[in-house]
């Protein structure tokens, strides 16, 4: 293991299927076998493949970590989790420079892989490879530092909660927001009515990339009611998941459903056997014409229209920014969550919540006239 010279990351598919696996592989092409067990687990337990694959690339790193530093993976304790944390920041320690040191990595990023490596350890522990790694410290819950307190918050306060001894601290950063006119501007520089639609899509409902990808002609209702309903699905061919693993309907606009029944009428390819809403249009640089839009199609496309226009957009940033439109106009927070999908209301506050100085003035401005 010592000598290894370069862990690689693998992307591969079952043979007649369409499941798509990670492998992390040593200099000799073979699985590292500790982090296989805990990638089969991963996948048998649902994670999607995003998920899977970031965790592999943790896990990668890790591995090179210990080689670096001469270490055995059963040997590894709180001390070493620490070193990690320094070899994250700079893997190239040994080398002399006279120039400020800048940290390779940022501290959320820092923060996920020391998740993957206490995760893979409780799961070695689980099935008995290694003993216990003492990464975790166990305290009384006596409060809570959130306004909002759960349901049942009265049965767990006073109970031991488990929290993570290595975390550094993560600066708040505020992903900023698109103005109406911004996202005008980024439907006009699309090329085709799938695109244009796509972002209307996520602006005006607040769907996460993976759920647009996965949404399917059954899942859009027009009519007397405009919805679309968000099914989570294990078997899409293009590998996307709805995050959230429940079923949630989101409420739309007559107008975004004349946007769908425009790219039906003028763009969807004929005779095709697929039933996904977003499908390859043209070939062959985004695929097999009819086939269902990929992840990196779909990145492809933000970084175009971003360069178009000079600002670098995301399907996150449409998400964040439909987000905070519901929240200054006034949507109790409740059912800003049940919209947006989130398994916990502190999730919708601690991402959501970000008060300009203009929110402010505006406030201010109506409490003096009351």
């Amino acid at each position: 293991m010592f000598g290894v010279v370069g862990v690689k990351v693998q992307k591969g598919i079952l043979p007649d299927t369409s499941h798509l696996i990670w492998m992390v592989l040593d200099e000799d092409y073979l699985p590292i076998e500790p982090i296989q067990k805990y990638i089969r687990y991963l996948d048998s337990v649902g994670r999607s493949p995003n998920t899977i694959q970031t965790y592999a690339h943790n896990l990668k790193l890790f591995w090179e970590f210990l080689r670096d530093s001469k270490l055995d993976w059963l040997e590894i304790g709180l001390e070493e989790l620490s070193n990690f944390i320094h070899w994250l920041r700079n893997p190239n320690s040994g080398v002399l420079s006279i120039e400020p040191q800048v940290s390779k990595r940022c501290e959320k990023t820092i923060n996920h892989c020391l998740t993957t490596v206490c995760g893979f350890y409780e799961f070695q522990e689980r099935i008995g490879a290694t003993i216990e790694v003492d990464a975790y410290r166990y305290q009384l819950q006596l409060g809570h530092k959130s306004k909002y307190k759960s349901f049942l918050h009265h049965i767990s306060k006073g109970k031991e909660v488990k929290t993570r001894l290595l975390k550094i601290k993560e600066p708040k950063t505020f992903p900023g927001c698109l103005t109406s006119e911004q996202v005008n501007t980024l439907v006009e520089s699309c090329n085709t009515l799938r695109d244009k639609f796509l972002i209307r899509l996520l602006y005006e409902t607040g769907l996460r990339i993976g759920e647009a990808l996965g949404l399917r002609h059954e899942d859009m209702v027009t009519g007397k009611n405009n919805e679309i309903h968000v099914v989570p699905r294990l078997d899409n061919i293009n590998h996307v998941r709805a995050k959230a693993g429940v079923e949630r309907t989101v409420h739309v606009t007559k107008e975004l459903m004349q946007w769908y029944s425009a790219y039906l009428i003028d763009e969807y390819p004929e005779d095709i056997d697929c039933d996904f809403v977003f499908v390859v249009i043209k070939a062959p640089a985004q695929g097999e014409i009819g086939t269902p839009l990929t992840y990196k199609t779909v990145d492809s496309l933000f970084r175009r229209v971003s360069k178009k226009i000079s600002l670098k957009v995301t399907p996150h940033l449409l998400r964040h920014t439909h987000a905070t439109e519901l929240i200054r106009s006034g949507w109790d927070m409740s059912y800003v969550q049940k919209r947006l999908g989130h398994a916990d209301i502190q999730t919708t506050i601690n991402t959501y919540i970000h008060l300009t100085d203009a929110d402010l003035l505006k406030a201010y401005q109506k409490y003096l006239q009351q």
